[in-house]
């Protein structure tokens, strides 16, 4: 069949408008991405894991996705506050990494998507429903503080074999840290050792429970940078008083005895997958929560020295980081 001159007319038309339609569409709008962290400068190991993730997963900055950085430099009473502004924001999806800012964010918004890491346990946080169903608009990724507490344990007792007492002092809002005591007393009868688990919330709590540490005792070092608890537990190491654990190397590199646990960096790009799938379309309640996936051992020979210690050779063999 023929066609007739008006329909090659039609046709040609079409086809030159079509590359002119596609041009005329506005460019697609990079997604926002608004973060609240506990650091104390914009950019900290979680941000820099975060967009080397999304790097990773295609997503450019400027071109698929922008970043609103805010911060609470370790003060829980700035959280609400930053989050309802976030909340406000345009955000197309917000990004935690601290229990207490997630259950801030979890108030200010029950719509705009929520992806979390560094969380110790989410389910005793009240965060999430399950693991498996996290339910409502936020999921993410567990640094698996309780499941982790008890090799921590294990660790401290390979390292000082005259240990009998071990202290876990915490902030009372913590309920991560709350749900790690409870599982470090279930395996320190195990080890035949005490748990002294102290909840606290003032600084001036912290150092006076802190005080009270005898010769000869441990220290686990909570996950969470309330009251910067932490840092004061690798004062009183440098300072030659107490063997500690901690949840990361980034304290052993800092002169901390050892470490077992994930690293901020490591499980935020981790978070990044999530946080992309749900930029393109999935919703938080249809995915898991994910527990970290590099779970490193690191040891500090030269603080054990100090300390007194001789880190066991099957603690050595094992460290992931061993700093001279």
């Amino acid at each position: 069949m023929r066609l007739r001159p008006s329909w090659l007319i039609v046709i040609a038309l079409a086809l030159l408008w079509a590359p002119l339609a596609i041009e005329a569409q506005p460019p697609r709008r990079p997604q926002k991405i608004a973060v609240l962290h506990r650091g104390f400068f914009p950019i900290n190991p979680s941000v820099e894991g975060l967009k080397a993730g999304l790097k990773a997963e295609g997503m450019e900055e400027g071109r698929d996705v922008i970043f609103d950085i805010r911060f609470t430099r370790g003060n829980l009473e700035n959280a609400p506050a930053i989050a309802a502004e976030l909340a406000n924001s345009g955000a197309d999806l917000i990004f935690v990494d601290d229990e207490e800012a997630a259950r801030a964010v979890i108030v200010a918004t029950k719509t705009i998507p929520i992806i979390f890491t560094q969380v110790g346990d989410p389910v005793a946080a009240g965060i999430v429903r399950e693991i498996a169903h996290p339910g409502g608009n936020i999921t993410g990724v567990s640094n698996l503080a309780t499941e982790l507490v008890g090799k921590r344990l294990e660790i401290l007792k390979a390292m000082v074999p005259t240990l009998r007492r071990v202290w876990l002092v915490y902030h009372a809002d913590d309920r991560s840290s709350v749900a790690v005591a409870r599982k470090a007393r279930e395996v320190a009868q195990l080890l035949k050792l005490e748990l002294v688990a102290r909840p606290v919330r003032s600084s001036e709590e912290l150092v006076g429970q802190l005080k009270t540490l005898r010769t000869g005792d441990g220290v686990l070092s909570p996950d969470s940078r309330i009251l910067n608890i932490p840092g004061l537990v690798l004062d009183l190491v440098l300072l030659g008083r107490v063997p500690a654990v901690f949840d990361s190397a980034f304290w052993v590199q800092a002169g901390g005895l050892a470490s077992y646990g994930s690293e901020e960096k490591a499980n935020a790009a981790q978070a990044a997958r999530l946080v992309a799938r749900i930029l393109r379309g999935t919703r938080p309640h249809d995915l898991p929560v994910e527990g970290a996936n590099k779970i490193e051992l690191a040891v500090n020979l030269k603080t054990a020295k100090a300390l007194g210690l001789t880190i066991p050779q099957s603690i050595r063999i094992r460290a992931d980081h061993v700093i001279q």
